[in-house]
């Protein structure tokens, strides 16, 4: 019975034509969003539609700022992103006392922290809006920031990390006259940059995004976010295509340049991530 000869060549081709395509295919609505933020209106209307600008502008951003009040939409929401980074580096913290540290009750205190992960988030929102409505933080910045600053996805990620460091190294830095924060911040950081780059990509992605919990809690169009901006768009220029254009890749282009600044690391952290 005669066997299929093998091509490598040929099959590298075949796939590399694929993936060209896929990619292609998953990127036309991104190019087209992009291209149309920098169009006129009447050219977006046009039909028959067309890919490139006939005339590039760039009046449709501008007016984000001027009618739109983006600017202080942008200002809110970098306060929130980093906030939740410093979130983060307490939650990698906690993570590290959860993998590194044997102390009473820890194994039941991480399971209660794992519990809360089934408990969907919009079941969360009524106790934490009314508990923080008792201390007069509802239509605050700090209302918006505080149910965000601790994520049990990210302890537990930490923590099955922080599990695949040898015990050893941390006593041998400890034998050689380390504290535990200059372990923490000169030793265990630099070793969890894999790691961690997934958890900044994730955390950056959901501070940036965070538009439910901004909108109950915020009554002030001063403490609204980006993600809010844009739905408010939506309804006060429903016609104005290229603006929602531009409001929409105004929003999407910082993620794609976070991803592409940390790829390396994600896809490293990934790795680690799955080892035990």
């Amino acid at each position: 019975m005669e066997t299929s000869a093998y091509h490598p060549r040929r099959d590298r081709i075949i796939v590399t034509i694929l993936l060209v395509v896929g990619g292609l295919l998953v990127a036309i609505p991104f190019i087209w969003m992009v291209l149309s933020s920098i169009k006129t209106e009447r050219e977006v209307l046009a039909i028959p539609p067309t890919l490139f600008p006939q005339e590039v502008t760039f009046t449709n951003y501008l007016d984000l700022f001027r009618n739109m009040n983006f600017g202080i939409y942008l200002r809110n929401t970098i306060i929130i992103v980093l906030f939740s980074m410093v979130g983060l580096l307490f939650n990698t913290m906690a993570g590290y006392g959860f993998g590194k540290y044997a102390f009473k009750g820890r194994e039941a205190w991480f399971l209660l922290v794992l519990s809360t992960m089934m408990i969907p988030s919009q079941v969360s929102m009524i106790p934490v809006y009314l508990i923080l409505n008792e201390m007069s933080l509802t239509n605050t910045m700090p209302g918006i920031i505080l149910p965000g600053l601790i994520a049990a996805f990210n302890i537990f990620l930490i923590r099955q990390f922080m599990t695949t460091i040898p015990d050893e190294l941390l006593e041998a830095a400890r034998i050689d006259g380390g504290g535990e924060l200059y372990i923490f911040f000169k030793l265990i950081i630099p070793m969890a940059k894999p790691i961690l780059a997934v958890q900044v990509i994730l955390t950056f992605i959901a501070a940036w995004n965070s538009f439910l919990w901004p909108l109950i809690v915020a009554n002030d169009e001063s403490l609204y976010t980006l993600s809010v901006g844009l739905a408010l768009l939506k309804g006060q220029y429903a016609t104005n295509y290229a603006m929602q254009m531009a409001g929409a890749t105004f929003m999407v282009v910082p993620i794609l340049i976070i991803f592409a600044f940390f790829q390396k690391y994600i896809v490293e952290g990934m790795n680690v991530s799955g080892l035990k």
